[in-house]
């Protein structure tokens, strides 16, 4: 399933024209301009400052698992559905450029996902950049993966349910690079992956930038390129690793035998086409990719609550991706699906 053609490929989607009053209302949610390079410890206390009257809901565990490349543990957090209808576990890393976020912070978001999937959610709350830098927070997100594939049972998950990969921003990057690495270390594949508007290329320059979204959008809405560039160095001590596949994926040579792929993009995104590129590379070699524009979403639109239309819309096509395998549960379903 995949849905590659012309240019145009997306107007049945609901593409549409980004007119200046279009523009105008969308600048007054746009983020001000952030120095990330000075400021992500500020971004840091004031994200845990917004979530510290909350307390993980009814049902949401914590767990500790243990590095295979260091002496550390790996804090993830658990979150059981109301009701679950899927046998499948969504492993999920969180997005914000390798340097902010964490399990708190996306406890709302996954509490959602939960819930509006009847699936498992496991959060990894991996190491963060500037003080873990590459290939840090990815190792931490390779071993989880790794242990719920040898043991899910560690967690108290039924040996046979499917782990699926899914992030969002970088968190979609670092599960795109976990695919990779896995199919070059193994112990297996995961069979399928859910890709959130994802980082796969190193060059947000917009002057240098193949991608047209780059110079699109990088200046005005939510996201900016001068902003991705700083995560980049705050997450790379060797610029010269910028290319590297397991930062940049759609640097990789070799793009067979990856998952079934869903890409879920967002029109007014400056990392719109990079991600859509992905999806194209990883279709022209061989695998089962979807793509699906959202139309008149912005960067980072997953956490939004329930009601918006972006969030409404990612779970139908979410919900739609989980059902499409052989034996797939068909129960009814609720919560953004059709």
């Amino acid at each position: 399933m995949y849905s590659a053609g012309p240019p145009d490929r997306f107007a049945a989607q609901g593409r549409s024209p980004v007119n200046w009053l279009f523009r105008a209302v969308l600048g007054f949610f746009a983020a001000p301009r952030v120095n990330m390079l000075e400021d992500y410890e500020k971004v840091r206390r004031r994200q845990r400052k917004l979530v510290t009257s909350l307390t993980p809901p009814t049902g949401a565990t914590d767990h500790l698992i243990a590095s295979r490349h260091g002496d550390h543990q790996i804090p993830v957090r658990m979150f059981q559905p109301k009701l679950r209808w899927r046998d499948t576990v969504l492993v999920f890393f969180h997005g914000g450029g390798w340097v902010t976020g964490d399990v708190d912070t996306y406890t709302p978001t996954c509490t959602r996902m939960a819930t509006m999937t009847g699936c498992v959610v496991v959060s990894v709350d991996y190491r963060l950049a500037p003080e873990h830098p590459f290939p840090a927070g990815l190792e931490d997100c390779y071993d989880v993966v790794c242990q719920l594939l040898e043991e899910a049972g560690a967690l108290g998950l039924p040996e046979g349910d499917e782990i699926l990969l899914i992030g969002d921003s970088s968190g979609g990057n670092l599960a795109a690079a976990v695919s990779l690495l896995l199919r070059e270390r193994g112990p297996r594949m995961v069979q399928r992956q859910i890709l959130l508007y994802p980082v796969t290329h190193w060059d947000h320059d917009p002057v240098t930038s193949p991608f047209d979204s780059v110079r699109e959008h990088g200046e005005d809405y939510r996201l900016t390129n001068a902003e991705v560039q700083d995560y980049h160095q705050l997450y790379l001590v060797d610029q010269r690793q910028r290319d590297n596949p397991l930062v940049a994926p759609l640097a990789a040579g070799d793009f067979s035998d990856q998952p079934d792929t869903l890409v879920v993009t967002a029109e007014l995104d400056l990392l719109r086409d990079e991600a859509e590129a992905y999806g194209d590379a990883l279709a022209q070699a061989g695998n089962t990719v979807q793509i699906h524009r959202v139309a008149g979403a912005l960067h980072g639109f997953i956490a939004l609550p329930r009601l918006s239309r972006s969030v409404r819309e990612s779970y139908e096509v979410i919900n739609t991706f989980l059902d499409d395998r052989p034996n797939a549960d068909q129960q009814p379903r609720d919560g953004g699906t059709t």
